[in-house]
């Protein structure tokens, strides 16, 4: 779930995240001349009019939904992977050094805007822009690649959810259908059962896609604003059911401290995958009536959702133990409440995909119209839709492992995104203007930090899903004698 602004400009009336349409038709701030209309770079936004601005509230509920995704229901088996004493505490430390390189961010954003007199500059800009001033020549000549990386990588980063969204319906759906013969109205807890599955996960996820192409054709902003508060009310619901049945007892004692550093590193690829949210920073203070406040809001609700994610992955992982699945969901009760939570957060994720997807549409898709004639826009426009939606299928087709794929997109783009970027953008930004050995060397260790989170988590995902490969390992929602 997260991101830059999630709704298309639709001819004179720009949602805005909660979709409010304008009356009067806006003319966008000009870019540099490094950003040409047919560039690979995701349009310009201006600030909202005095009536779309977001009030404090509303952008703190909008900054748990960012941040409340697939990646969150799997920490859980992230805190397994890192072990119960380890894994609270490094979800603190990668928590607070995300929300501390999110605050980089918009000070570099906001520093960058007073210097060139712009109302609002993007992440991919305010790489650009950065670069752009920055004293060494080299980083001046091709400062639009800055903005070319960061473009690629939401790209990667927001298909790469997408994958794990297939994923995500298709197991708990495969769960749902397979045991339905023997589903009860009494919830008693999971017992590990040896099913032979009917049909596989794939068979799953390829009955989903012909809805998954109908959805992402819609672009009436006003549908995509009732998808998304569909997508708030399931998920909210489902959550608030999970929570209520980790608090009961009992829960499994005598659990691992700290687990091996091989699957440490799966930890951090699915810790950085769940704080999604940096791309989404600057749109949201952009929106925000009072935006002086953002900061305030910006750490009471990260505060919040850290708890969160400590109080699921720690109380996930004590309740179900060694037998802690992928997503929590497959782990609750076969009980008919608690295939309702799959069948409601299920929901939620299938209309949270046309969100996520707009993203990179809406990079991509203005970059190749540009290319073709008028007459051919339209219907180019439907086939890169449609072929971006079987690429996100056909991805989690071919790696079937919910975990894992989770850990590779949070390594290999989420990690660059929330932790290698900012540092080094508050570096360029303000060096020429006295910057503190102090704040360098900080800024340093942040950026080396994830990159080694970045390689070493890519290794070690991509060996398990090798080994996967060589021994036939079971995905997420079957477990073999």
């Amino acid at each position: 779930m997260g991101k830059m602004s999630l709704l298309r400009k639709d001819d004179n009336c720009e949602p805005n995240l909660f979709s409010v349409c304008k009356t009067a038709s806006k003319s966008s701030s000009s870019s540099s001349n490094s950003s040409s209309s047919n560039s690979l770079v995701s349009p310009q936004k201006d600030p909202p009019e005095e009536a779309d601005a977001l009030l404090f509230m509303q952008i703190f509920i909008h900054l748990l939904k960012s941040n409340i995704g697939t990646g969150f229901l799997g920490l859980p088996l992230a805190v397994k992977n890192a072990g119960l004493l380890v894994g609270p505490i490094s979800l603190l430390a990668i928590g607070v050094l995300t929300v501390h390189c999110m605050d980089i961010l918009l000070n570099c954003a906001s520093h960058l805007t007073q210097r060139l007199q712009k109302s609002f500059v993007s992440y991919e800009e305010t790489t650009m822009y950065s670069l752009e001033t920055c004293p060494n020549p080299w980083l001046r000549t091709h400062s639009v690649w800055g903005r070319y990386i960061v473009s690629f990588l939401l790209i990667i980063t927001q298909l790469g959810f997408c994958s794990v969204y297939f994923m995500f319906m298709a197991d708990n759906l495969q769960q749902i259908v397979e045991e339905a013969h023997f589903t009860s109205n009494v919830c008693q807890p999971r017992k590990s059962l040896v099913l032979t599955p009917v049909l596989d996960a794939r068979f799953y996820m390829l009955t989903i896609l012909p809805f998954l192409i109908l959805l992402v054709l819609v672009q009436n902003a006003q549908v995509l604003s009732i998808f998304s508060t569909l997508a708030t009310i399931t998920t909210l619901g489902s959550l608030a059911l999970i929570f209520e049945y980790l608090i009961q007892t009992p829960r499994h004692s005598s659990l691992p401290l700290v687990a091996s550093w091989k699957t440490f590193l799966l930890f951090f690829g699915t810790a950085i995958f769940t704080f999604e949210g940096v791309g989404m920073v600057l749109p949201l203070k952009s929106q925000m009536k009072s935006p002086q406040q953002f900061p305030a809001v910006l750490y009471l609700g990260m505060s919040f959702v850290i708890f969160l994610y400590i109080c699921l992955g720690t109380l996930g992982y004590m309740k179900f133990g060694s037998d802690t699945q992928a997503s929590i969901t497959l782990n609750l009760p076969n009980c008919w409440l608690y295939q309702s939570v799959k069948v409601m957060y299920s929901v939620g994720i299938f209309f949270t995909y046309a969100l996520q997807f707009h993203v990179p549409a809406e990079i991509i898709i203005p970059y190749v119209i540009s290319r073709v004639s008028e007459n051919w826009a339209l219907f180019v426009d439907l086939t890169v839709r449609t072929a971006l939606v079987c690429l996100t299928c056909f991805s989690a087709v071919l790696i079937p492992r919910l975990d894992l794929v989770i850990s590779l997109v949070g390594s290999v783009s989420s990690s660059a995104l929330a932790l290698i970027i900012p540092p080094l953008l508050e570096i360029t930004t303000f060096y020429s203007e006295n910057m503190s050995c102090v704040t360098i060397v900080k800024d340093i260790m942040i950026s080396i930090l994830g990159l080694l989170g970045c390689v070493f988590g890519t290794y070690q995902a991509l060996y398990e899903m090798t080994q996967q490969a060589y021994f036939s390992m079971a995905n997420s929602t079957r477990v073999y004698p």
